[in-house]
Formats: C-alpha cells, structure tokens, sequence
C-alpha cells in the first residue's frame, strides 16, 4: 500500500514559506510588506493563515498534488 506524501510535503513548504516575519510579512508593522522583519502581528498571523489555507486547498483539492512512496 502506498503512502500519499503529497499534502505533507505541500504543508511543510508552504508553512515555511508563509511563517509570518520570516521571509516576508504582510501586512508589516511599518509598511504594507516587510521581508525579513523576524517580527510578527495578530492581523499578519491571520493574513497568513488565510493565505496558506488558499494555497494549500487549490494545490490538494483542485491541483490534484500527490506524491506515492511504498
């Protein structure tokens, strides 16, 4: 039987991706896009997980992303 590592490996990349402060952060605490602030905000938390949940539905659901390993 084998394994659908797909939304895995999709998870782990987006949410490095979208960690908010890390590469970039939006909005920022002083203007509208902040790239490496290592600094976060309630409204960038939300953004961001908005943002993950779009990409990572379109890539599972309408993308059709997966990846087998036995």
């Amino acid at each position: 039987m084998a394994l659908n590592w797909g939304p895995v490996l999709m998870s782990v990349v987006l949410f490095i991706i979208l960690t908010p402060g890390v590469l970039f952060q939006f909005p920022g605490k002083t203007k509208v896009v902040e790239f490496g602030g290592f600094q976060t905000s309630g409204a960038a938390i939300v953004l961001h997980s908005l943002i993950f949940f779009a990409c990572i539905t379109v890539s599972l659901i309408a993308l059709h992303i997966h990846i087998y390993a036995s």
